[in-house]
């Protein structure tokens, strides 16, 4: 690289206050120093054994977890360089649900191997074709790892394989409670075509009390309160929902009413009486017998609605009550009155429940096996199985404080979403770092045919990929290099009897010396769609830092910021 000569001071270019950095030492050394740090930072959180994390963000919120998707999220990260980690692996997220940390870790490895290969005197472009070429080698010797696949979706044994490792690695030692929730809510949920399961169909619902062993699935949905009516519960039910309170309206402007004699006093209450009364008869005559709004609900309401032997429940959140909508087919009014029976929905059971100390309310559809046991089935009006229904499944998840309740539902989000990528591409690749110790062996042989200087990048590339097994045998508490040789030979050696071949991985219950197993035979399988995408973004993004050469930063906008609040000036003594 060309030595930067600097240069006499010439006409100004910017206003003042910008910042113009450019140059290897100024700008991509300073850049690859800034993804380490960030890398630092999630890289101790990796696998099941990984650390948790004590985040606050700028709201107060703590959050104590090991998810790298929910720390760097709330993590308000400023420089660029770092921000484009933080973007790649985003993206990860919401392509394959899984995989964030996975990004953050090969991105910043592979700035970090490129740094010596800058200061030998490589162009940046040629590491990037290095790069590039090694990528594209790395992918294609993927696909040929593969050693299983989910081949029925309705076969809870087929989806444990996949979602017990995923979940594993958030709550290590919770798997065999979690991972058969996640695999029977998903068989629940699941459609006739694999490819349109949705994952909003499996939600979660926390409620605090004894242990995560007494968490269940639920089929239908789980509202966290209890009915705001004496009646609780109810079979074959016309449901209304509506967005706006259960209530008389409030004008807009302000008004001032002049009662002259206490008669009128008396007959100042009786229309608004009377005008809610009707309201809720014309319900009752439409036949509805559940009531669901998402704002408050009057007192004077709830009198009528009491009267009338109605059920009215409380949806305060506008997500779960379009997901309530999709469950019982129903149309969400945003005044209150009756429904047309377009926009009213069904639901065969609305029943009240007690979850520990809790009281919640469960509305859910009948399955043709129930309908076909019940002999109240035969009251099931006609019209019940031409609604446009959803197959929506809660799971209700137990736990002793509210930090270990949300960690468990991202371990539950994080199965449930291996699932969805696994509709799009259903391979399994060995886990346990096998699959990256043995493309790091193929994309290192690969780079010794490949004439010409990207070799050298190539190389950098295919060492990267051990920083995978370094990262776990430094968490799981062993030394690393002896784990990272051990897997080296395992994956060189030609024999064909002991623990070698292309799926030999880390086992994490080692204790003192590190040891290696069969990640195949040991049921250790990683979806093959989620190593795909994030080797091909954490590329890109590495990709995208070393091929910049020169940052200009304006100046941040606003006037001089405010002190900070002092307190009283006897608060501490």
């Amino acid at each position: 690289m060309a030595l930067r000569v600097p240069q006499a001071g010439g006409p100004q270019l910017f206003k003042e206050g910008y910042k113009n950095l450019q140059g290897l030492e100024e700008v991509i050394l300073r850049n690859i120093q800034a993804t380490k740090e960030m890398s630092e930072i999630t890289r101790t959180s990796f696998g099941p054994y990984g650390r948790n994390k004590m985040v606050v963000n700028h709201l107060d919120k703590l959050f104590v977890t090991n998810d790298a998707a929910t720390i760097i999220r709330e993590l308000e990260v400023v420089h660029p360089a770092a921000k484009l980690l933080v973007m790649a692996s985003q993206q990860q997220e919401a392509e394959a649900g899984d995989g964030t940390n996975y990004v953050i870790i090969l991105a910043s490895e592979l700035l970090q191997r490129a740094e010596p290969l800058l200061r030998m005197g490589l162009h940046p472009s040629e590491i990037a074709r290095g790069y590039e070429l090694a990528m594209d080698a790395a992918l294609e010797q993927l696909d040929t790892l593969a050693v299983d696949e989910v081949k029925g979706w309705s076969e809870r044994s087929e989806l444990l394989k996949a979602v017990t490792t995923a979940v594993a690695s958030k709550q290590y030692g919770q798997e065999h409670v979690l991972a058969p929730l996640v695999a029977e809510a998903v068989e629940a949920s699941m459609p006739r075509d694999a490819t349109r399961f949705s994952v909003d169909n499996v939600r979660v619902v926390k409620i605090m009390g004894g242990g995560l062993a007494q968490s269940r699935v639920v089929h239908g949905m789980v509202l966290p309160q209890a009915p705001e009516t004496v009646c609780h519960n109810a079979q074959f039910a016309r449901v209304a929902v509506f967005s706006c309170p259960v209530d008389m309206g409030q004008t807009e402007t302000k008004g001032t009413v002049l009662l002259h004699n206490a008669n009128e006093m008396l007959d100042y209450t009786k229309g608004e009486e009377a005008q809610m009364e009707q309201a809720v008869r014309e319900l009752h005559d439409a036949n509805v017998k559940v009531v669901v709004c998402g704002s408050g609900v009057g007192d004077l309401a709830i009198h009528y609605l009491n009267r009338f032997d109605m059920i009215v429940v409380r949806c305060p959140s506008k997500f779960e009550l379009r997901r309530l909508c999709r469950v019982v087919g129903a149309n969400p009014l945003a005044r209150f009155g009756v429904p047309t029976p377009e926009e009213m929905g069904y639901c065969d059971e609305v029943r009240t429940d007690e979850i520990g100390g809790d009281r919640v309310t469960i509305m859910r559809q009948w399955s043709a096996s129930e309908l076909a046991a019940n002999p109240q089935s035969a009251e099931r009006p006609a019209f019940a199985d031409r609604i446009q229904r959803s197959p929506l499944v809660t799971v209700v998840l137990r736990g002793a404080t509210v930090n270990a309740l949300d960690d468990a539902e991202r371990a539950v989000d994080d199965g449930v979403n291996v699932i969805k990528s696994l509709t799009k591409d259903a391979r399994l690749v060995p886990g346990a770092c096998a699959t990256e110790m043995e493309l790091s062996r193929r994309v290192q042989e690969r780079a010794e045919q490949t004439p010409g200087i990207n070799q050298h990048a190539m190389k950098a590339f295919g060492q990267a990929l051990q920083i995978f097994a370094r990262t776990l045998g430094d968490n799981v508490g062993v030394d690393s290099t002896a784990l990272v040789a051990k897997l080296i030979a395992a994956h060189h050696a030609s024999a064909s009897d002991g623990l070698v071949g292309p799926s030999i991985g880390i086992d994490v219950e080692c204790e003192n010396e590190p040891r290696v197993l069969d990640a195949k035979e040991a049921g250790i399988l990683d979806p093959l769609s989620v190593k795909q995408w994030a080797i091909r973004y954490a590329t890109q993004a590495a990709l995208t830092v070393l091929q910049v050469d020169q940052i200009v930063m304006a100046k941040t906008a606003g006037g001089p910021k405010l002190p900070k609040q002092q307190g009283n000036w006897d608060d501490q003594d």
